[in-house]
């Protein structure tokens, strides 16, 4: 796994039109569910992931953008080296968006709450979440936080084209990390 980086998010409960019971919140990568902290992207602060590099980054922004962080939660990821072509059905690299300066500060303490699958079709920031954008989650064994629980379900899921028709691809997988209960995430 390759450090992405971290973002704060205003984590939202299940929205009644997802019918997956075991599903209490969405941890999602995805904004469309549980939206990102502010509309970051013009702050011109991310890194060539689209998200940031180090929490005090993510505080400076939040600071310009007079975002309270208060009732954000902050979350730290890592991708699978490897993004998925469902209609070439093979495995490639991926790589950072070079014209941004991507230098991850891995944090000492992390909790790995799941993975979550996210789209990438236009190859630069995250997209959907098909477990919560697209409902999978109601015929998918996923957590109470809507992510699957191990990399293998992920990448058997992905290759078993379970998101065929969901969202335009590619897919990546994303490890999907909280507080682990130090000042680092």
């Amino acid at each position: 796994m390759i450090p992405l980086g971290y973002l704060y998010k205003q984590v939202a409960g299940r929205p009644e039109w997802l019918k997956a019971g075991q599903v209490t919140d969405i941890y999602s990568v995805s904004g469309c569910v549980s939206r990102y902290f502010t509309d970051y992207i013009g702050y011109w602060k991310h890194n060539g992931y689209w998200l940031f590099d180090s929490p005090d980054i993510l505080a400076e922004v939040a600071k310009d953008a007079s975002v309270p962080l208060e009732q954000q939660k902050l979350f730290y990821y890592e991708g699978y080296e490897l993004q998925y072509d469902e209609e070439t059905q093979t495995w490639s690299e991926f790589q950072p968006e070079s014209s941004f300066t991507t230098n991850v500060v891995v944090p000492e303490i992390k909790k790995l709450e799941g993975f979550d699958i996210t789209s990438f079709s236009l190859g630069n920031a995250p997209e959907c979440s098909p477990l919560s954008c697209n409902a999978q989650a109601e015929r998918l064994r996923t957590s109470r936080h809507c992510l699957l629980e191990s990399f293998e379900e992920a990448r058997t899921f992905i290759e078993q084209d379970g998101f065929n028709g969901c969202e335009p691809g590619p897919y990546r997988i994303i490890a999907v990390y909280s507080d682990g209960g130090g000042s680092e995430v």
